[in-house]
């Protein structure tokens, strides 16, 4: 069974950006709004810190108490000349605000993908793209199953995957997810820990978990434990490792962008 690595991929990627940034006129500089301080979103603020670190971006991390002040943020760093790019770390504490809030960052500085004018494609959805290509896994002529259909990988997952012509059928938590075993390729990305059982995937299926929530303080992904430990599959993400680094690989790309265009 193949182990799709995301963080050997990354790896690279982060190389050939560090060589970028270093002939960089200015240093970019990403701003992250957050307003709590959900283990899951600290552990990926951090992550993006650290990364930027690497790399010699500058990385802001501002915790908001209030849409309001979300909002005020945003509207500030859209006309600051030293932010390169903003994202808002989902979820939200009141979710109602997600797509009002992610539509209010200016397009060019929008470097997540997720507000209605966006340049760029999601990140993490990027991510799922560039770790299948990576390892050699053909889309074409397979069925495909996206697992959840959220603003941050499900919604726009499925338009770059349809888009580009291949069999995606959707699903959510709520659906019949015994279905599920017709599909060469699943992609679940809902945040509930254990959703996808072993009995709900065929021989030789390609598992990609892209779901992350916190259990009694552990981080979980989607797939159940026991699907970890089959040997019939043809490829599935590690526990750690898997989209995550390629995530924020990708985010850093269109940072690196995004700074370019801003004095080109």
């Amino acid at each position: 069974m193949k182990i799709l690595n995301g963080s050997e991929l990354a790896g690279f990627i982060k190389e050939r950006q560090a060589h970028q940034v270093r002939s960089l006129k200015t240093k970019p500089h990403l701003l992250i709004i957050r307003d709590n301080d959900n283990p899951v979103i600290t552990k990926y603020v951090n992550l993006k810190i650290k990364y930027g670190t690497d790399i010699g971006v500058q990385v802001t991390d501002f915790r908001a108490q209030s849409p309001a002040e979300i909002t005020a943020k945003i509207n500030s760093a859209n006309q600051d000349p030293k932010i390169s790019g903003i994202i808002i770390q989902l979820p939200l504490v009141d979710k109602d605000h997600t797509e009002e809030l992610c539509n209010l960052i200016a397009s060019p500085k929008d470097v997540d993908g997720l507000g209605i004018d966006a340049k760029y494609d999601s990140a993490t959805a990027t991510a799922i793209l560039w770790l299948l290509a990576g390892y050699d896994v053909d889309l074409s002529q397979q069925k495909i199953a996206l697992v959840g259909r959220g603003k941050l990988v499900g919604a726009p997952l499925f338009k770059m995957l349809t888009n580009s012509g291949h069999q995606v059928e959707l699903f959510h938590r709520g659906s019949d997810l015994t279905k599920l075993k017709q599909f060469d390729i699943i992609i679940t990305a809902t945040g509930v820990p254990g959703l996808i059982s072993d009995s709900m995937i065929k021989p030789n299926a390609v598992i990609v978990d892209a779901g992350t929530a916190s259990e009694n303080g552990v981080l979980k992904g989607d797939v159940a434990d026991n699907v970890r430990t089959r040997t019939d599959l043809a490829a599935i993400t590690p526990v750690k490792g898997g989209v995550g680094p390629l995530t924020i690989a990708a985010l850093f790309d269109h940072l690196i962008q995004a700074s370019v265009n801003s004095y080109t």
